[in-house]
């Protein structure tokens, strides 16, 4: 298997990665427990793991190497992003679990910046118009690597925190540390 997973503790909880040759096709958002972090994995392996064709022993070793490299760094960035200390988070993603449309707008919410929100309104329109609101509330609550593809800053359309895989709470921090909650208050008055 050329999948690889780590469980690590943040100063929000403990958070899971899983990583592929590709890159992190899953974050699990911060946790009380270690337990419920593996269990999440756990079941995320289940889903994710398909057939090995054969290999050479050099081709498996590299890629698990460059595989352990890339939750390397994703781990030690994720770390630091939520101590406040880095606000840019780059390291390879492997989206290719997503249909095309969930891609899309994975990629149109990467693109809100840190310290900024965004409607569902806002990413409807770059990804095919404001009548797909629902819809890409639905792709951003399947989204497997939410921080990274930050969904956090997907806010309702006047300002109010709407959903979120890690829950509202989370979410509010995850604003906080980005200075944007405070904006999203005054705003939603």
């Amino acid at each position: 298997m050329d999948n690889k997973t780590i469980i690590f503790r943040t100063r929000l909880g403990w958070m899971g990665l899983v990583g592929t040759p590709h890159g992190i096709a899953h974050i699990v958002l911060p946790r009380a427990s270690r337990r419920a972090v593996s269990s999440e994995l756990a079941s995320r392996a289940v889903a994710r793991n398909g057939r090995r064709g054969s290999r050479s022993t050099t081709v498996q070793k590299n890629k698990t190497r460059a595989v352990e490299t890339v939750i390397g760094q994703a781990k030690q960035q994720l770390a630091k992003f939520l101590e406040g200390t880095q606000r840019v988070l780059d390291f390879p993603l492997d989206l290719s679990h997503g249909s095309t449309f969930q891609r899309r707008v994975w990629l149109a919410a990467r693109r809100i910046p840190f310290g900024r929100v965004r409607s569902y309104g806002w990413i409807a329109s770059r990804v095919g118009g404001a009548h797909y609101a629902r819809a890409v509330g639905h792709a951003l609550g399947s989204n497997p690597v939410p921080v990274i593809v930050p969904c956090h800053r997907v806010v309702g359309h006047d300002g109010s925190l709407t959903g979120f895989a890690g829950g509202l709470p989370l979410k509010r921090k995850l604003l906080e540390l980005e200075g944007t909650y405070k904006q999203l208050q005054r705003v939603a008055r």
